[in-house]
């Protein structure tokens, strides 16, 4: 049989205990406890060793609960699918990086991560692309009407254009979107586009106390770039862009 192990999603102050309703990764979900060490704790269950993890529903499982951790509590997020042998070796790891530990808890100590994330109006961000670009519309004035499979080297210099004028312009929004989150928000993270049209993709920080205010920051935001930026907000989560790896490979 290959037994179980003791999987650690977070770590947290000392006095914080998990609620009835904590659910970790399984099927069913597992019951999600502490092992505590001085002032700090882990959050922990007990999983099967006999599979992997890595399904989306456990993935989905530790973000829940760290989320739902985060809402009441600092927590640091642990590398997802960190599994040690039992409950001592946690409390071992609880003390070698306990001096780690604390430090950021209490930096985090009420604060939440939002990612706000943007994406170009497509015929509004190629119309100034062709607006600022002379070639570019020549380029679009002799492709108009053509076959897909004609003036090859034409399509490949415009899309060239294209591309290399959405990534000046998305710098120069991201520094914008920076500088407009920045009084409202303790950390920003810049994170790679997921998409060619993306406009911003960041990782923010937030003070749960200053949610109003970034709020409206981000309303004012979304304003500025109304029709030509589609702007939304995830969260709030755990602030998984903000802590330092405290695991080391297993």
């Amino acid at each position: 049989m290959a037994g179980t192990g003791t999987l650690i999603y977070g770590f947290v102050p000392g006095d914080v205990e998990p609620t009835g309703s904590a659910q970790g990764i399984g099927d069913p979900p597992a019951d999600v406890d502490t092992v505590t060490y001085d002032d700090v704790a882990a959050l922990v269950s007990e999983v099967s060793l006999d599979r992997p993890l890595g399904r989306s529903a456990d993935l989905r499982a530790y973000q829940r609960l760290l989320d739902g951790t985060a809402t009441v509590s600092p927590v640091l997020p642990v590398r997802f699918g960190t599994v040690l042998t039992d409950r001592d070796a946690v409390r071992d790891l609880l003390a070698d990086q306990h001096d780690r530990i604390v430090p950021m808890l209490g930096r985090l100590g009420g604060q939440v991560q939002h990612m706000v994330h943007g994406r170009y109006v497509e015929a509004t961000i190629l119309a100034e692309i062709l607006d600022s670009s002379p070639e570019a519309r020549q380029l679009q004035e002799r492709l108009r009407g053509q076959p897909e499979d004609a003036f090859v080297d034409a399509r490949m210099r415009l899309g060239e254009i294209i591309n290399n004028s959405i990534e000046a312009v998305r710098d120069a929004d991201m520094q914008f979107a920076v500088e407009r989150l920045k009084p409202v928000t303790e950390d920003i993270v810049l994170r790679e586009p997921t998409h060619e049209f993306d406009a911003v993709n960041l990782a923010v920080l937030v003070d749960r106390q200053r949610h109003d205010e970034f709020d409206r920051a981000l309303r004012e935001l979304a304003g500025t770039w109304e029709r030509r930026v589609t702007l939304r907000r995830l969260g709030p989560s755990a602030p998984y862009d903000f802590v330092a790896q405290l695991v080391p490979e297993q």
